[in-house]
């Protein structure tokens, strides 16, 4: 069940929610093309959620019946081994849309969906959703595109866990991460801990501090208490894309 333990609110409807919150929302490019008469219909459909940090929100193997956008905050979507080991597959932020792929084709969740900061989102149940798709056939095309968009960067994320060194991965991770972030003179903070970090990357926490201390000296990052800032991005996509040397060189 979506949103497990944690009460909607009783409006349930989108409509009566301000407009910045439902702007999030249309500016997804899954929603951005809809004729306005269309997006009113969707919005009618999504049902608002509070989320205390901590809140599980789908688990793997529940069933695939919602579709789940981010208002604010941030949620991880990881898996967990038998034997307590954990990886983050992505930290999903503000404006984004998550749980698409089980409602589409029918089948159970594939990841842990855990609020990972105080959050709000919006969900919009299957059964009112597939209909809106068929009677909406470009959005239809766009959830085509966009589906294929995340399968090539599903790929290139097996081809770094496979084939970069360690720094590289990270450096890769880092320069995901600030690609969502908005740009200021400061620099791009990442709200991501470095125990996340190294369940993202396959990296011990040891490697990771150690790795972001010495880019720390060479004003690549800032490290700050449950944050990254990152300085200096050119310098780390270009060692995400060489993938060698031990030490971030």
């Amino acid at each position: 069940m979506v949103v497990t333990g944690v009460p909607q609110d009783k409006t349930g409807e989108a409509r009566g929610f301000p407009g910045n919150k439902l702007a999030m929302l249309r500016k997804h490019p899954y929603f951005c093309d809809l004729e306005p008469e269309a997006f009113d219909q969707l919005c009618r459909y999504a049902k608002h959620a509070t989320l205390k940090r901590g809140a599980t929100i789908c688990s793997k193997g529940d069933p695939g019946n919602s579709l789940i956008a981010v208002i604010s905050g941030t949620v991880k979507m990881s898996v967990s081994s038998p034997d307590g080991r954990s990886a983050i597959f992505n930290l999903i932020g503000a404006g984004e849309v998550f749980g698409e792929i089980a409602v589409l084709d029918g089948h159970a969740r594939t990841a842990d969906a855990t609020a990972n900061t105080n959050c709000e989102i919006f969900v919009i149940d299957r059964r009112e959703f597939l209909p809106f798709v068929r009677n909406h056939p470009a959005l239809a095309m766009k959830f085509i595109e966009l589906l294929c968009a995340k399968l090539r960067w599903t790929s290139d994320q097996v081809e770094q866990l496979i084939l970069q060194n360690l720094p590289g991965r990270l450096a890769s991770a880092l320069i995901r991460l600030a690609g969502k972030q908005e740009l200021v003179p400061e620099g791009r903070t990442i709200a991501v801990t470095q125990q996340e970090l190294s369940e993202m990357v396959g990296m011990t926490r040891e490697s990771i501090n150690k790795q972001l201390r010495v880019w720390a000296t060479r004003n690549w990052v800032r490290l700050e208490h449950g944050a990254i800032v990152v300085l200096d991005p050119e310098s780390l996509q270009a060692l995400a894309e060489a993938g060698s040397g031990s030490n971030g060189d």
